[in-house]
């Protein structure tokens, strides 16, 4: 397996999890979202991705885009350990949390809309921060509440063991942290990485621990 990463992409950083759960062995190949206007734009990583985004798994003759759909067949082909639950309702839970911050919180956030905010748009670096800070906290807050009101919470976001869900969150609290915001408001959340970031499998995955990191 092939995996086309960027260290500080947090949804790089997602699949990069899931991969250390399942004790799998994939390529890293770095594409740097920033040098040169971007690798992602190139003519080679467009054939790859025309959406330019990362990350992008390579396993075999099948080629897949979105951390999410990437997780899901991963798990698919290789069931053990799951990442997802066994009942129904379950799978939901943990799909809601991981969905909350894949397509709720990240994307509001992304290089690519950022770079949009103070290069079109025209804000200023006050302003997107103060965009930043308020998506960010109003997905957080919801987790938050949902989280620490669950009986589906154990020491990770479902249960004893890390999910599809714990994969999303870890990546999303770091994100918030390189913004410079304080997750003192969130103290479930701040458990669940502690218990996630406690794993070798996390600390592996970690953006500093990348071969490509700056």
């Amino acid at each position: 397996m092939k995996l086309h990463t960027y260290y500080r992409s947090s949804a790089s950083y997602r699949v990069r999890i899931a991969l250390n759960l399942k004790g799998l062995q994939a390529k890293h190949l770095p594409v740097h979202l920033t040098r040169d206007g971007g690798e992602q734009f190139r003519v080679q990583f467009r054939a790859t991705n025309p959406a330019a985004l990362l990350p992008v798994l390579e396993d075999g003759g099948e080629r897949i885009a979105q951390s999410l759909a990437i997780i899901e067949y991963l798990d698919e082909r290789h069931p053990e350990p799951s990442l997802l639950p066994a009942a129904a309702a379950d799978r939901a839970w943990v799909r809601q949390i991981a969905l909350a911050v894949a397509c709720d919180i990240h994307p509001l956030n992304n290089l690519r809309v950022l770079k949009y905010l103070t290069g079109p748009m025209g804000l200023s670096e006050e302003q997107k921060q103060t965009w930043i800070r308020h998506w960010i906290d109003l997905g957080l807050e919801a987790l938050e509440i949902g989280l620490a009101t669950s009986p589906r919470r154990g020491a990770f976001c479902f249960g004893d063991r890390p999910t599809l869900a714990d994969c999303c969150l870890v990546p999303q609290l770091f994100n918030a942290e390189r913004f410079g915001m304080s997750l003192e408001a969130y103290p479930t959340l701040r458990c669940i990485a502690q218990a996630c970031n406690s794993l070798r499998a996390f600390q592996d995955a970690h953006p500093a621990n990348q071969a490509d990191a700056e």
